[in-house]
């Protein structure tokens, strides 16, 4: 078997980055690609935390993921084994969390906050693409999600985006920005600027990576 295709995906919270692979992953079969989210490996502490601890509590830094079993699945992956990982539910204490069944393929999709920040990870990368996005969207997207989907209160999340979130982005993953293939702006509310741009990409994959089965 031909060693799987890696690409990464990065941006910061609220980029876009769940719209992005949602069409981009449209453009695929689902055996021809999979998808490890870095947001699956989340340190479980939320369970044992007050409101008040869980606000303070910084979830964007590095130290909270579980990198070595991050990596380790990614390396099970392209070794074309089936991965099984209990879902993350976001500091939901009564959430009954699913396992997760994730089946290797000739893509392999890597995605989230850190993923070029952690260097063993990052130099599996063949594609690194960057989700940018002007803050002042971004902000609202995290509003939007986190008031309506979470029930954060607004207070907690703009004292969560300019003291945890904001920082991190601009520490652990805007350095590396110029580092990676390609840089997709997402400032727009128009999906079918996000759908063309996926497409593009999708089509440039499918002439590396089916073209050499051929």
């Amino acid at each position: 078997m031909n060693k799987p295709y890696i690409i990464g995906i990065a941006g910061g919270s609220g980029s876009g980055k769940t719209f992005f692979l949602k069409c981009f992953l449209e453009h695929f079969k689902p055996e021809e690609v999979c998808l490890v989210s870095q947001d699956d490996y989340y340190i479980p502490v939320a369970h044992n935390m007050t409101p008040e601890e869980n606000k303070l509590y910084n979830f964007d830094l590095p130290a909270t993921i579980d990198n070595e079993h991050f990596l380790d699945d990614i390396q099970k992956l392209m070794r074309y084994e089936t991965v099984y990982k209990q879902e993350y539910t976001f500091n939901n204490p009564t959430a009954v969390p699913k396992t997760l069944e994730v089946k290797p393929a000739p893509i392999i999709i890597v995605e989230g906050l850190f993923i070029l920040h952690f260097k063993e990870i990052a130099d599996l990368l063949d594609m690194k693409i960057f989700i940018d996005t002007e803050e002042h969207v971004a902000l609202e997207r995290r509003l939007k999600r986190d008031l309506l989907e979470r029930g954060y209160s607004h207070d907690d999340v703009l004292y969560k985006w300019h003291n945890h979130v904001q920082p991190a982005y601009e520490e652990y993953l805007l350095p590396y920005k110029d580092q990676t293939d390609r840089v997709v702006t997402n400032n727009t509310h128009v999906a079918q600027d996000i759908i063309i741009i996926t497409e593009e990409i999708s089509k440039e994959l499918h002439k590396k990576v089916f073209s050499q089965d051929i």
